[in-house]
């Protein structure tokens, strides 16, 4: 496993190696970002106090059944945290494949490569950086020296894109890091439908607890920037799971009526 920091004021490449990971600098990338590091002091109790297996767990689920990466594939994870996904990627992508996480939290990457070296996997590249402010081609670079190719062949973002208030910028630099027509999927919130209309108060406190903004809606990216999309939904409509080709030089339109298959 690779544990590479980017960092501001750096830009120079050095690695430190300990163990099963490499801790690498190669700037810059600002951390002069004006949100709430809540996940700094929580990284060591997020697994357990998140919500993940009742609430959360089945997005991830639906999230990378749709993206159905193939064994051998190298998968960008956008907001990796703790890692929560690498067991449900593992799976899919086989000791063949690579995960590449990206974080702009230590604290959370740090519980992500315990994971990882609980497991034994060594098909990991951890990356501390903000998705938001990243340089595309640094992260290129830092990948390829790790073992890893410069252009993902698929990309998730779970939960995540939602903590950025520039989430667009986000996505824009996730696309830069992949191949062309590569797949990705984003799962997110907004709130409850139907008879769990009811429970929106609740779905919208535990979101700005968490630092989301539940009105984000980042799964349209996939819809205007995707051919072939997938479209599911959990919990009442909370929520919402995109995964689709893309294309980079899809028309930015929705789809039609009828062009987006529904996971039952």
């Amino acid at each position: 496993m690779k544990f590479l920091t980017l960092d501001t004021g750096c830009c120079h490449a050095g690695f430190r190696q300990s163990g099963l990971f490499c801790w690498s600098v190669v700037g810059p990338v600002s951390k002069e970002r004006d949100i709430p590091d809540k996940y700094t002091a929580f990284a060591p109790f997020y697994d357990a106090f998140s919500g993940e297996y009742p609430v959360y767990r089945a997005g991830r689920d639906r999230g990378i059944e749709a993206l159905a990466p193939r064994p051998g594939d190298e998968v960008l994870d956008v907001g990796c945290g703790t890692g929560l996904n690498f067991p449900l990627l593992q799976e899919r992508i086989g000791p063949a494949g690579m995960i590449v996480g990206i974080d702009r939290s230590a604290r959370m990457l740090e519980q992500a490569r315990r994971r990882a070296a609980r497991a034994g996997w060594k098909n990991v590249i951890l990356i501390q950086a903000d998705a938001v402010l990243l340089d595309a081609a640094a992260i290129r670079a830092a990948i390829q020296e790790q073992g890893g190719s410069p252009e993902c062949d698929a990309a998730l973002a779970t939960y995540s894109l939602s903590l950025m208030p520039e989430w667009q910028r986000a996505w824009a630099n996730l696309k830069a890091l992949l191949k062309a027509e590569a797949r990705v999927a984003v799962v997110d919130m907004k709130d409850p439908e139907g008879w769990a209309r009811l429970l929106t108060p609740l779905a919208r406190a535990a979101c700005a607890l968490g630092g989301a903004d539940i009105t984000a809606h980042p799964w349209l990216a996939v819809e205007e920037d995707c051919t072939n999309v997938i479209r599911s939904s959990a919990r009442a409509g909370h929520l919402q799971i995109r995964a689709g080709n893309l294309h980079r030089n899809h028309p930015d339109r929705p789809p039609g009526p009828g062009s987006v298959p529904q996971i039952t």
